[in-house]
């Protein structure tokens, strides 16, 4: 199994990190599933608008819901997450290199989310690199088996142990 995991503390700057390693993977030929998060500001709120693509070549889903300018609630639409995971889900026969999840997030620490298809995709024999934060980091690992391995918040040390391991 070849199934690693980064994190990164700032606002934003894991989606950011993740999202140019897929454009790189994709540029070097690689074959990406999975999402990486596309984060927007917005001028009326200090929270962005939160979107996922799904890739390689899929479609942009809004992932945020606007609860207004002052809340502090989850904003993750359900119904939208199901989409991205249907999505990638149906884009998954056609077979990738690499499995890419911008968030092992409290719905995969529950049971749900993308968990299913991170298992398939670790089972397919292909890389598996999920982010992750503090939170939820314990129940990754004993997702993985405890066999995911920490990959430094870094691109080219990203790209780097997706090649040594390929």
């Amino acid at each position: 199994m070849k199934i690693g995991y980064t994190k990164k503390s700032g606002h934003g700057e894991l989606d950011l990190l993740l999202a140019g390693v897929a454009d790189k993977l994709e540029a070097a030929g690689k074959r990406c599933m999975g999402i990486v998060q596309i984060n927007s500001d917005r001028g009326d709120c200090r929270r962005c608008d939160m979107d996922v693509q799904v890739l390689s070549g899929g479609r942009k889903i809004r992932i945020s819901q606007n609860l207004g300018k002052d809340s502090r609630g989850c904003r993750l639409n359900p119904e939208a997450m199901a989409e991205a995971i249907a999505d990638v889900e149906q884009r998954m026969p056609s077979g990738y290199d690499v499995f890419l999840l911008n968030k092992f997030g409290k719905q995969e620490a529950e049971g749900k989310g993308f968990r299913e298809l991170l298992g398939e995709a670790a089972g397919s024999g292909a890389f598996v690199l999920v982010g992750t934060n503090g939170l939820n980091e314990d129940a990754f690992i004993e997702f993985s088996g405890n066999v995911a391995e920490f990959i430094e918040p870094d691109e080219e040390k990203i790209l780097n142990w997706l090649s040594q391991t390929n």
